[in-house]
């Protein structure tokens, strides 16, 4: 084993690796989209390959964690979701207005860790709810005193994501002693059967194996393996770093995803969606002091 400050050095290293993949990831695969791969097709492929090259090697993990078997299957279906909606929205919508939406996160924490952690929400969690939750009015009102809801497909998927992304996280703190590997490959194996009932009923999405040359392979082979190692980056990560210090982390996406967005697609945020940007990154923030404070009430939580 190596020692606790290395561990914790390794630690942040590979969330910032996954942060900073995950803020580019969106650019593969619209080049995918444009290359006649769809968003369901794509992530079909790109998860089943880190499924089926590395899934084997957590087999006696999964055997091991048999008697939570359902909390595993929860994990895979939360976070399949997360994962296919985070690439529908990112294909479909504008990559800064998608993370932001995506990063409304600590909004829906604070109601599912209530739920199925039983923590009480205090002042810290009320303000996170409040920021975020203004925040996201701030970035959605359009003139004319419409309700400030997202308002089209990329934003509601957006939306959803986030929901599912905090539900995902707090289940992984629910399974608490389950290996990396054995979240891992759930979360996989539930973007896989997901797509695969997209494909169901969108199976036009597949035609593009007919006329798909290498490139379009190799690039669907690197991104699967570039989400592979993200996975594995993530819970790593995520096991050893306190979760005050992941989130902030975690927010290195947006960057990584504003600079990339506007250099390769042109795109440009203005002042409300900047004002509305604020508000929720400072939400992401001070979460991690409500569960500073959850921990000292509760320490066998």
């Amino acid at each position: 084993m190596p020692p606790i400050s290395l561990q914790r050095t390794l630690a942040i290293g590979s969330l910032i690796y996954a942060a900073t993949l995950w803020g580019m990831m969106w650019y593969p695969y619209r080049l995918l989209n444009e290359a006649g791969v769809g968003g369901i097709a794509s992530s079909l492929f790109t998860y089943a390959v880190p499924l089926l090259a590395l899934g084997w090697l957590h087999g006696r993990k999964l055997q091991r964690a048999r008697s939570r078997w359902m909390w595993l299957i929860a994990l895979g279906i939360a976070a399949g979701w997360t994962n296919l909606a985070y690439v529908l929205a990112m294909l479909q919508g504008e990559v800064v207005r998608v993370l932001l939406l995506f990063f409304l996160s600590p909004l829906w924490t604070v109601v599912f860790a209530r739920i199925l952690l039983h923590e009480k929400l205090n002042r810290a969690g009320w303000a996170v709810m409040v920021l975020a939750a203004g925040g996201a009015m701030v970035m959605l009102w359009r003139p004319g005193g419409d309700l400030p809801l997202p308002t089209n497909r990329a934003e509601w998927l957006a939306l959803s994501a986030g929901v599912m992304f905090a539900l995902s996280n707090v289940i992984s703190r629910h399974l608490g002693g389950v290996t990396e590997g054995a979240k891992s490959v759930s979360i996989w194996a539930g973007v896989v059967v997901l797509t695969v009932i997209g494909l169901w009923r969108y199976p036009g999405e597949l035609d593009f194996i007919e006329q798909a040359g290498w490139g379009v392979w190799l690039l669907l082979l690197g991104v699967g393996l570039a989400i592979g190692s993200m996975t594995y980056a993530v819970q790593y990560g995520l096991a050893r770093v306190p979760a005050n210090q992941a989130i902030v982390i975690f927010l290195f996406e947006l960057v990584v995803a504003a600079v990339t967005a506007y250099f390769l697609s042109m795109e440009r945020m203005g002042l409300q969606e900047w004002a509305g940007a604020i508000m929720i990154v400072a939400a992401s923030l001070f979460s991690g002091h409500m569960e500073d404070d959850q921990a000292k009430e509760n320490p066998h939580a």
